[in-house]
């Protein structure tokens, strides 16, 4: 086991972290090869009461739970009893299909049908959790998903295979595609074919096990106004295949070595060594680039190719009030999950900085992330011309920098950066179909830094 004298620094950085982003409860387990190397919880599970969170804290996993629906099918698959290329009109009555090519069970896998997202998450969280803002959607029985999913064929963006839209709906299908199959609900599936065998006696889809658990979360939704706010799970059983397991770090631990161990587990065989690497074999590109490049899909698995030249399996998930994260670096034999009980525990953050340090990074210092935040660190503050007579204010709303004008009724200035040197930060904010330009200067000696925005110069406080 690694010491937490080993992590201290980054134990640091988590506490700041929830310090600054709010959130409660956070646990972190690492792991190497068939060995946990450190486990541990921080904060609270539950405020109320002030209950510590722990390596066995039960937390909902959100879209974590597409890895293990994607794995339920494989298994199906290699038992013969589905084939990933069927249809899906082959066993569900949904009646979109593009002319070209129709739907398969692999395109809702890796989110190419061509289908946008149709709101399924949110209808469903906000019913159950975010109860202010309910949507009056039917979504109540199979017979009002398969309505919901059949109406929206004029959304069929693409023929499938050809764009990469996040499908929620489509995980619901998977999971009624495996209840169809099997003749079974999917938590029973799920039990017999995955949680049992990999020991994950505590990980549920169900409210009354959860609830009954003496290590159990509760969950947070952050107001628009920044508070915390108690409030139910989503329990519900069309977020189940999607986003609907509940489970500690220390059970992902488990679920984590099956794919270091390329498909087995305690000495049992749960999947073939190829069909669990297909689940993270890249099936199509993202549109959207990490701190690392690019990113590719496969089947309930992000690949990143180079994550400080190591490629890195991950996936995230949220149910708006519950989060994490899990990665692992299938040639190295590490992985890392992190679970909290907040909508965004900067599960992918804090699970980059561990793996970075065990591949001997200075992590706080060469995660590009935490280079950019330094980086325009300095910029941050109040602004104001000769003699005061205008004034602005730089602030970060996430990793956006924005300008807040003095004048009331002024909206705020969203910029993007172009060029970041020591001396120079380049940034624009678009104006129509313009980019306008607004430069920061630095100097290295003093530390001083002006502002240039067209005719005036700003010059921090």
């Amino acid at each position: 086991m690694v010491t937490q004298e080993s992590f201290a620094d980054l134990e640091g950085f988590i506490a700041n972290l929830m310090q600054e982003t709010k959130i409660p409860g956070l646990s972190v387990m690492v792991l190497k090869k068939d060995e946990i190397i450190y486990a541990r919880g921080f904060g609270a599970r539950s405020l109320e009461g002030n209950l510590p969170a722990t390596e066995n804290t039960l937390f909902g996993i959100g879209s974590i739970t597409k890895s293990f629906t994607c794995l339920a099918i494989q298994i199906l698959q290699e038992q013969r009893k589905l084939n990933i290329e069927d249809p899906i009109e082959k066993y569900l009555p949904v009646t979109i299909d593009a002319k070209e090519e129709p739907i398969r069970i692999k395109h809702l896998m890796s989110h190419t049908s061509g289908l946008p997202d149709l709101g399924m998450a949110s209808v469903l969280i906000c019913r159950h959790s975010v109860l202010t803002k309910e949507k009056m959607i039917p979504f109540s029985s199979d017979e009002d998903v398969y309505l919901h999913i059949n109406n929206a064929a004029q959304e069929l963006f693409s023929p499938p295979d050809k764009r990469f839209f996040y499908f929620n709906s489509g995980f619901l299908l998977l999971g009624k595609i495996i209840e169809k199959v099997t003749n079974q609900d999917l938590g029973t599936v799920f039990k017999e074919m995955i949680l049992q065998r990999l020991k994950m006696n505590r990980t549920t889809f169900e409210k009354e096990d959860f609830e009954k658990d003496n290590d159990h979360m509760t969950a947070y939704y952050l107001t628009p106004e920044g508070k915390l706010k108690p409030t139910n799970h989503p329990f519900d059983k069309f977020i189940y295949a999607a986003g609907g397991l509940l489970s500690s770090v220390k059970e992902l631990g488990n679920y984590l070595q099956l794919y270091l161990n390329e498909g087995t587990f305690g000495g049992e065989n749960v999947l073939s060594k190829a069909k669990i690497a297909q689940l993270y074999e890249p099936y199509i590109e993202r549109p959207l680039e990490s701190f690392f490049g690019k990113e590719s899909y496969g089947f309930g698995w992000a690949i990143t190719e180079n994550f400080f030249r190591e490629r890195l399996i991950s996936h995230g998930g949220s149910t708006g009030v519950s989060s994490g994260y899990l990665a692992f670096l299938p040639e190295k034999k590490l992985a890392c999950a992190v679970l909290g009980n907040v909508g965004n525990c900067q599960g992918g953050l804090v699970a980059q900085l561990f793996l970075a340090a065990l591949l001997g990074k200075e992590a706080l210092k060469e995660h590009p992330m935490l280079q950019y935040e330094t980086k325009i660190g300095p910029l941050l503050g109040e602004y104001q011309t000769y003699k005061g007579i205008n004034q602005l204010k730089v602030f970060k709303e996430g990793l956006t920098l924005k300008i807040k004008f003095q004048e009331e009724g002024q909206p705020p200035l969203t910029l993007v950066p172009e060029r970041l040197t020591e001396e120079e930060y380049a940034f624009w904010t678009p104006q129509g179909p313009l980019k306008f330009p607004i430069n920061f200067f630095r100097d290295q000696k003093t530390g001083k830094v002006d502002l240039i925005i067209e005719r005036s110069i700003y010059h921090k406080k």
